[in-house]
Formats: C-alpha cells, sequence, structure tokens
C-alpha cells in the first residue's frame, strides 16, 4: 500500500556542486521561512566546521509540505571521507535528487554515491545546477550522466530519468535550461510526480531500522529511521533487536516526525514516515525497533571499511594543561568511545599495550574532523602519523588501500602534475582536455596521497584541483621516500627571540615567530638540508658598553608557516607527534631529549 502524501527524497552530488544551497532554496519556496527573515546561507550546515570548511559533514532530515504532499529531504555529505553517512540515509529514502555542476559535469564523488543509490533500486531525478555559471554546458552534461548510468549497470528504467536545469544560487528551476521560469516550482513538482511514494503497510506488525543517532542532553539517545510498516505510538511496547543478535524489551516515550528545520512530537505515526524515537536506551546505528509479538528483521546496513589509522595519546608536552582543559588519558578514551557508538564509519580501539586509542576512519580529513571538535571541546591531546591499514589476501600477499584520483589543471602544467604523481607511486587511467584544462584520472595507494595537494599547489601556482577516494584494496607498492628535509628542533624550554630566528631564518623554513613558547624536542623550522638540526631559539644578542656608529638594523623576519592540521598530518613523519590543543598545532619529535634520540639511533 502506498502513502501518498509523502515523499522520501535524498539529495547527493560531488562536494560543492550546490546540495545545501539548493535545500535552501525548496525551504524559501515551501514558505517555511518569512518573507522578511533574516536567514543564513546554508542553513543546513549548521555545525561550526560545516560553515568554516563549506563542507556537508553530518548527513541532515527536514521536511517541506508542498500542495497537502510532506517531502521529507535528507541532505548529504559529497565528501567520500564521509561516505558512511551517505550508505546509511540511502536506506531511508525511495528516489534521489542527483545535483551535477553545468560545467563540470560528473566528478568522481557522483559515481561513488550514485553506485550506493542505483544499487537500492532508487528513482534518480538529475538536477543539472548552476546553469547560469560561465562555460556551463548542461545538454553534455546530461549525456556524460547517462554514460555514466549505464557503466554503473543502471535499469532501463532508472536510466529513464526526469531532469531538471537549476541556479540554486539565483533560486529557479527549469524543465529547460533557455525557458524564463523563476522559481523552484518545476523541481518540487518533478519530486511529487516521480518519486514513488513509500510503499508498506501501517497495518502490519511495527518495524523501524535505526539509520542514524542524535543525542540530546535531555533524554539521551534519539533513534531517527524509516518507519518501514506499523504505526507506532507514544509508550509503545517493542523489542529492540540489536546489531549482535541480543533482545531487550522497552516502550517508546516520545515519537517526532520532522517538520520543517526542526522536529514535532506526535501521538501515533503511521509507515512510511521519517521519524526519530526516545526511550531506545542503548540505540545503535542498524538496531531494529519492532513488535513483540510479530518481530521483522532487516538486512543489516553495511558500511565500507575504513582505510586509515591514527593513534590518540594523552599530551606528554612540557606545556600540557596550560591551553586545554581536558588533558587525562582516561577522558580522552571515554570520549573516543563515545564517538564510536554514534560514528558508524569509525573503528576504534585500545592499543595493545593501552597507551592509547587508535582510531581508523575513511581518510585523513574524517580524522581531523574528529580531532578538531574534540580540540573545541578544550581536549589537549597528541597524534602520531596516520597509517593506511594493509590488509593479506588469500595467498598471503599484502594488500593497501589504492584511491581513485582527479586533478584538473592548466594544460601547460599537467606535465609537471603527472611527475608529482609518478614519485608518489601514482599511475596514470585516463587523461583529456577540456578546454585550456586537462583532466588526469590516476590510481594511486592511500599512502601516496599525503602531502600530495600540497606539492600539486607548488608545481602548478595554485590552480590545481584534486579529489580523491578509496577505489579498491591492490597490491602493495612497496616502500615511497619520506620527507627529504631535516627538522629543526628547539633545543631547551624557552621562549623564542627575534634574534635568534633571525639567523635561524637563512638556514630553512620556520614554524614560530618572535615570542612564542618552545620546548626541548619541538620542532621550530624545516632545515634546507637533509638531517635534523638541534637548534637555539632563545639565543640573545650580547650587549657591549659602547654605541656602535652602524646601529643595531631593524631585524627583518619572514612570518613563519602556520600548518592547518591536515597539513601537520600529513608533514610529519613516524618518529614525530601533533601536539593539538584548543589553541596551537604544534609538531613536535616522539622522544623530547636529543640525547636519548642519539641513544636510540645507536640502538636500531
Amino acid at each position: 500500500m502506498r502513502q501518498e502524501n509523502i515523499r522520501n527524497v535524498a539529495i547527493i552530488a560531488h562536494v560543492d556542486h550546490g546540495k545545501t544551497t539548493l535545500v535552501d532554496r525548496l525551504l524559501y519556496t515551501a514558505g517555511v521561512f518569512r518573507e522578511n527573515q533574516e536567514v543564513q546561507e546554508r542553513v543546513l550546515d549548521s555545525n561550526d566546521q560545516e560553515r568554516e570548511r563549506g563542507i556537508t559533514i553530518l548527513s541532515k532530515n527536514i521536511s517541506i509540505s508542498y500542495k497537502d504532499i510532506k517531502i521529507n529531504v535528507i541532505d548529504t555529505p559529497g565528501h567520500a571521507d564521509f561516505g558512511g553517512e551517505v550508505e546509511r540515509v540511502l536506506n531511508m529514502a525511495d528516489g534521489a535528487l542527483l545535483i551535477v555542476d553545468a560545467f563540470e559535469g560528473p566528478m568522481p564523488q557522483t559515481r561513488f554515491v550514485l553506485r550506493h543509490a542505483l544499487e537500492l533500486g532508487l528513482r534518480i531525478v538529475l538536477v543539472v545546477n548552476k546553469i547560469d555559471r560561465p562555460g556551463a554546458r548542461p545538454e553534455e552534461v546530461v549525456d556524460e550522466v547517462f554514460d555514466l548510468m549505464v557503466e554503473l549497470e543502471a535499469n532501463d528504467e532508472q536510466l529513464d530519468f526526469p531532469i531538471i536545469y537549476a541556479s540554486a544560487v539565483n533560486g529557479y528551476a527549469r524543465y529547460e535550461p533557455g525557458d524564463d521560469n523563476d522559481n523552484m516550482i518545476p523541481l518540487l513538482d518533478t519530486i511529487v510526480k516521480e518519486v514513488p511514494a513509500p510503499d508498506c503497510n501501517p497495518d502490519g506488525p511495527v518495524a523501524l531500522q535505526l539509520c542514524t543517532i542524535d543525542h540530546s542532553s535531555f533524554v539521551g539517545r534519539i533513534g531517527v529511521g524509516r518507519l518501514f510498516s506499523g504505526t507506532m505510538s507514544k509508550n509503545e511496547p517493542v523489542l529492540v533487536i540489536k546489531n549482535d543478535g541480543t533482545r531487550y524489551d522497552t516502550n517508546i516515550k516520545q515519537v517526532f516526525t520532522f517538520d520543517a528545520l526542526g522536529k514535532k512530537e506526535e501521538q501515533q505515526v503511521s509507515a512510511g514516515d521519517i521519524i526519530a524515537v526516545v526511550g531506545v536506551e542503548d540505540a545503535d546505528i542498524g538496531d531494529m525497533v519492532t513488535s513483540r509479538e510479530n518481530p521483522i528483521e532487516l538486512d543489516p546496513i553495511e558500511v565500507e571499511e575504513p582505510t586509515m589509522a591514527v593513534v590518540f595519546e594523552a599530551s606528554t608536552s612540557p606545556l600540557v594543561g596550560r591551553e586545554g582543559e581536558i588533558v587525562g588519558a582516561r577522558q580522552l578514551k571515554e570520549r573516543l568511545f563515545r564517538e564510536a557508538e554514534s560514528n558508524i564509519s569509525m573503528r576504534i580501539r585500545e592499543t595493545e599495550d593501552k597507551s592509547g586509542v587508535e582510531v581508523a576512519g575513511r581518510g585523513l580529513l574524517h580524522l581531523s574532523v574528529l580531532m578538531e571538535t574534540m580540540r573545541r571541546e578544550g581536549f589537549e591531546f597528541q597524534v602520531g602519523r596516520p597509517r593506511v591499514i594493509i590488509k593479506k589476501d588469500d595467498q598471503g600477499n599484502l594488500m593497501e588501500p589504492i584511491e581513485e584520483a582527479t586533478v584538473d589543471v592548466p594544460s601547460e602544467y599537467a606535465g609537471k602534475c603527472i611527475e608529482v604523481f609518478g614519485t608518489a607511486g601514482g599511475e596514470m587511467t585516463d587523461m583529456f582536455q577540456r578546454g585550456d584544462q586537462t583532466h588526469l584520472v590516476f590510481k594511486i595507494p592511500s599512502r601516496g596521497t599525503m602531502g600530495l595537494r600540497t606539492r600539486l599547489l607548488n608545481v602548478s601556482r595554485g590552480e590545481a584541483t584534486m579529489f580523491h577516494h578509496f577505489s579498491e584494496y591492490g597490491p602493495y607498492r612497496g616502500e615511497f621516500g619520506g620527507r627529504k628535509n631535516g627538522s629543526m628542533i628547539a633545543m631547551a624550554t624557552e621562549k623564542s627571540v627575534a634574534y635568534a630566528l633571525d639567523t635561524l631564518q637563512q638556514r630553512g623554513h620556520l614554524f614560530v615567530g618572535p615570542g612564542e613558547e618552545c620546548y626541548e624536542g619541538m620542532i621550530v623550522g624545516e632545515s634546507a638540508k637533509e638531517g635534523d638540526m638541534v637548534v637555539n631559539v632563545a639565543k640573545a644578542k650580547q650587549l657591549g658598553n659602547q654605541r656602535s656608529s652602524g646601529a643595531d638594523k631593524a631585524i627583518q623576519l619572514t612570518p613563519p608557516i602556520t600548518f592547518t592540521l591536515e597539513e601537520a598530518l600529513e608533514y610529519i613523519e613516524d618518529d614525530e607527534l601533533v601536539e593539538i590543543t584548543p589553541q596551537n598545532i604544534r609538531l613536535r619529535k616522539r622522544i623530547l631529549s636529543a640525547i636519548q634520540r642519539k641513544k636510540e639511533a645507536k640502538h636500531k
């Protein structure tokens, strides 16, 4: 039986193709905001980091009422690192809006999310966005999407997809690129007409599979999912079936549906809608909430495995506790295990020697978002160099994660970019010209992507754009050389002095400015030569008692290099750590004492 007054639709696209802006426009069109209401751009990117980075990290649910039909919209992330979010929320939808940039066409991430949507049999509506962009080529892009769908083995019904041309920034959607419609109504009409209504049985036994977990300081864990059958009421007695097969009885305390940007409490909700429930104490993703008399079990939610791991440890820096409020190893461990409960695509376990916690995720961005979140919560900790997760095949051969990287670069720099990929173990699989840009596709080990973006920007004078996402596990490609240049390492715990830095800047690049707290073993710069160099950053000028006619010439310091969290993780070697505090990101040696480092080097 179809619930004709509901549509569940996910929005999928490559990063930066305009998903969240499009949702903003749909909210305006449906009258969620008053005419004169001041609203932030990209209203769904509500988390601080999402606003700063300009990307969606967590999938969000909203609903829009249009012609007495409730449209549940699920906004999903575009980055492959957050693919775990996409894979599980697609289970809640019956259709998907595939948004593709009218200039760039389908990108690697488009393939990744589209493959999952087609496997689940979702009805695809193609939205060619940014048709007002200079160089837009909407008709060609439609052909490229069709070719991609054929390649991903879409069935005939999926290949007969409706097409809408839009400019989300300007707030219009059209059936043809050239018509003069100036609102989003055609897109809403197409969703209502083309996305199938949920097929379910409101009179059957209750069956709800949790796809997302929300936290509330008032009521604890809130499970969010789609009600596949039955009618869920407040205080309803239910059976919870966990992923590991354990079962227990509980009562649902509250039931919510999604209403515009928020949630609305209901006494009773029928099958087909996306709901949130309170009362499942230890709710986990994939859990079934079902009828006690006739329990229903659905297939577990499968998520691809993590490919990169990093070890979190309590900080051992001499400056520990000055900037962060939470520095203990126990609190760090508790916080990370709490993350494991709601973040299905991360694997979190204690290291064998109990010295730290190993966190495995989808990629560097996935891991660094967690670090950034914790640092904003007041944590102070240190992390080692990220390492890729190596597996063995049936014959015992080593297998490592291989990524597909695509680069768009002005044609004059294409040769340099190919050279950079060659040194990082990359193999070129495709290359074509589009105007004055060259489009390159490589297969490259995940290890090779560390620090690659910086090197590409250097050789292309900042004009290369690169995206990479996990493709498959392939044969281990042997060892790569690490960083060639050595480090400048502070010899004592003191504040840096401009006079000392002036002489040091002639021997390499500095990472600290004058007046900064440094400590023994901290990396204060990169030497121009190979091999580490222990330096004195606190050396002051010896003052004589006579004045010379050549008065002190003013010291001119080059601004120090500052690292973002991702850049710091990509920069360090195995014997180095990144110290993360709410105010600073510092690089340091694992062993702080220079004498101890020499002893260790002899034993090797």
